[in-house]
């Protein structure tokens, strides 16, 4: 059994205000469970959000006055489940979620608004609010997705193809290409959830010398155009020309350090010579 860390007024955790109109609640959906002589009303939601953004997430709407106890079960995918409570009788608070970027907000005639002012991977999961008041209880499930947008890249290979990637999106990007060429797209899964799209197309037609790769994904499309390269001609990658750049540095670099090896080589041979000459005329 867990405790909770009480708090008079949890200055970082519960912001008492008002939000604006339209961050009110409303109940869609709405089924009833008759588990019990009390009627208890559930509502599930699947909410999605991109990563970054601010979430908001609604209990069941109803004036403080009529209810008893409100609390939200926190349950993240990588992190232990928490909770946050509020009696109203007594106007106590009490939670473990801190540290957790959440802040629980309270209205005077609505129900309290969870809110996540920026969203990441570690606050995917599921939500829920309970509120118990004379006339029943009432739950409201959250199942919350964090989307995330894929860094996409692209460049012409050799042999008239091109790749297109999108790295680490949430969910998994789809690629396309116009017009379509003869294209193999392998996916990569990331520990974080996260999935890394590769696409790489050849086109054998001569009058094919630009190439557009489609990037669909929930947080946004993108398009890009490539030009592609002459039969049997490669177009490096932009960043190839730093490489060699360095790579030309380090050798010019390590031919100094071995003159300078050398040089100190050569030194010390004749200061060698010079001392065996002078012990060799003290000794005759």
């Amino acid at each position: 059994m867990f405790c909770f860390w009480r708090t008079s007024d949890l200055a970082v955790l519960l912001i008492w205000g008002v939000f604006v109109a339209g961050s009110s609640c409303t109940d869609k959906n709405q089924t009833t469970q008759n588990n019990s002589s009390v009627p208890v009303s559930v509502v599930n939601t699947t909410v999605s959000v991109q990563m970054g953004s601010k979430a908001l997430l609604c209990c069941y709407s109803t004036s403080l006055t009529k209810a008893v106890l409100i609390t939200w079960i926190i349950k993240h995918r990588d992190l232990p489940s928490c909770t946050i409570a509020y009696k109203v009788e007594t106007k106590t608070n009490e939670t473990n979620c801190l540290g957790r970027n959440i802040i629980w907000a309270f209205t005077p005639d609505y129900g309290p608004e969870l809110q996540i002012s920026a969203v990441t991977l570690q606050h995917e999961g599921n939500y829920s609010c309970e509120t118990v008041t004379p006339e029943g209880n009432f739950e409201r499930n959250y199942d919350l997705q964090v989307l995330v947008p894929p860094e996409v890249t692209y460049f012409p290979g050799k042999n008239r193809t091109a790749v297109c990637e999108a790295m680490a999106g949430k969910p998994a990007a789809q690629i396309s290409w116009t017009p379509d060429g003869d294209c193999v797209t392998k996916s990569e899964s990331h520990s974080n959830g996260t999935v890394t799209v590769r696409s790489k197309c050849q086109w054998e037609q001569n009058n094919v010398s630009v190439v557009s790769c489609f990037v669909s994904h929930l947080t946004g499309n993108q398009s890009l155009s490539i030009k592609l390269s002459r039969g049997g001609d490669q177009l490096s990658p932009p960043y190839i020309p730093y490489i060699i750049t360095s790579i030309i540095i380090l050798i010019i670099i390590g031919c100094i350090c071995l003159l300078k090896i050398s040089g100190f080589r050569m030194k010390c041979s004749l200061m060698l010579a010079i001392q065996r000459r002078a012990i060799h005329s003290m000794i005759l």
